[in-house]
């Protein structure tokens, strides 16, 4: 695996983007790339392979979209083929899923490229329709993504550029398996992208197995911690966490906390226990609805509740700027 050393830049314009790209960059407020993105974007756009050691809230997600958008706007299809994307963007979850969807419309609204989300725990005859029309780029969890390709929905037979996106957490979720079938439908000739928070021995088969002579990057390394966050500790008996909270959000005035919970039980309790408080809670995990978790993070989002209660794994793919205060309440 080489390891090359990539210029960074200071500006958007410096990085080689198209036009259409830049402007809807500027429309979104962002002059200034994150390190992850300086990196990334010259490397995608020489068409090389590329493992990434990045975690949430570096701006990695931009560090593919923006780079991928101006790879495919450069060649455009005049034929596309129903059903057959020529990007595929693998993620763990939904939340995540369809947060990179929502950046690859923001950064592409001025470029003639089509995208979708596909992921369970919603109807598939609206995934299925818009499959029957032209695509460009799919955003996929591996679940849902076989289910219709076992239903001869989806093609991956011209797919040039594939992303696998918070790769050590599929890994986690047991999705190996799926991945490897999914490879196995994809075109020898194409561009691979891994990013991962941490790299285990796994994550580096896995990438062994699929990168070809990659550029290796690293920003906010995993283990470590983030300078401009204050961190505390609060040790306290079990029985006693939940008015700790209550009175930190209180006494404190807290108006926007997203709590780590580590089982789903201990997520709706905790919300109970805080609405009896007078504190406004709501619950995002893998046995509440899309609609549910979409409206809980949205309220959240917009201030309308105090609390949002996650367990890790629906936790991915939270991205809110500037969020005030994050507790993790099970170790």
């Amino acid at each position: 695996m080489s390891s090359e050393v990539i210029n960074t830049s200071t500006n958007f314009n410096d990085l080689g983007l198209a036009e259409p790209i830049l402007r809807a960059i500027n429309d979104a407020g962002y002059t200034t790339p994150t390190p992850i993105q300086a990196k990334a974007i010259p490397q995608v756009l020489s068409g090389g392979d590329l493992l990434a050691g990045a975690q949430t809230g570096t701006g990695k997600t931009a560090g593919f979209t923006l780079p991928i958008l101006h790879i495919l706007s450069q060649k455009p299809v005049t034929d596309l083929s129903k059903g057959r994307p020529r990007c595929l963007m693998l993620t763990p979850t939904r939340e995540l899923a369809a947060q990179i969807e929502e950046s690859v419309k923001t950064y592409g609204k001025y470029l003639p490229l089509t995208s979708t989300v596909i992921f369970g725990g919603v109807n598939i005859n609206p995934q299925i329709s818009r499959l029957r029309k032209p695509l460009d780029i799919l955003v996929a969890t591996p679940g849902r993504l076989l289910d219709l390709m076992s239903q001869n929905c989806v093609s991956l037979a011209n797919i040039e550029i594939l992303v696998l996106d918070e790769a050590d957490r599929m890994l986690d979720m047991g999705f190996l398996r799926d991945i490897k079938k999914i490879l196995a439908a994809l075109p020898k000739q194409r561009q691979n992208l891994l990013f991962s928070a941490t790299f285990s021995t796994e994550i580096k088969a896995l990438a062994d197995g699929l990168l070809n002579s990659p550029a290796l990057i690293e920003v906010a390394r995993s283990n470590s911690t983030n300078e401009a966050i204050a961190q505390l500790i609060h040790p306290v008996d079990r029985n006693q966490k939940h008015p700790l909270l209550a009175h930190l959000i209180k006494s404190n005035q807290w108006q926007q906390v997203l709590v780590f919970t580590r089982t789903k039980h201990g997520a709706n309790k905790l919300v109970t226990q805080l609405e009896k408080d007078g504190i406004t809670a709501m619950a995002i995990h893998g046995n509440k609805s899309q609609s549910a978790r979409t409206k809980a993070l949205a309220e959240f989002k917009d201030g309308k509740i105090t609390v949002l209660v996650a367990t890790d794994i629906a936790a991915r793919g939270i991205d809110i700027d500037q969020l005030p205060h994050v507790v993790n309440y099970d170790l």
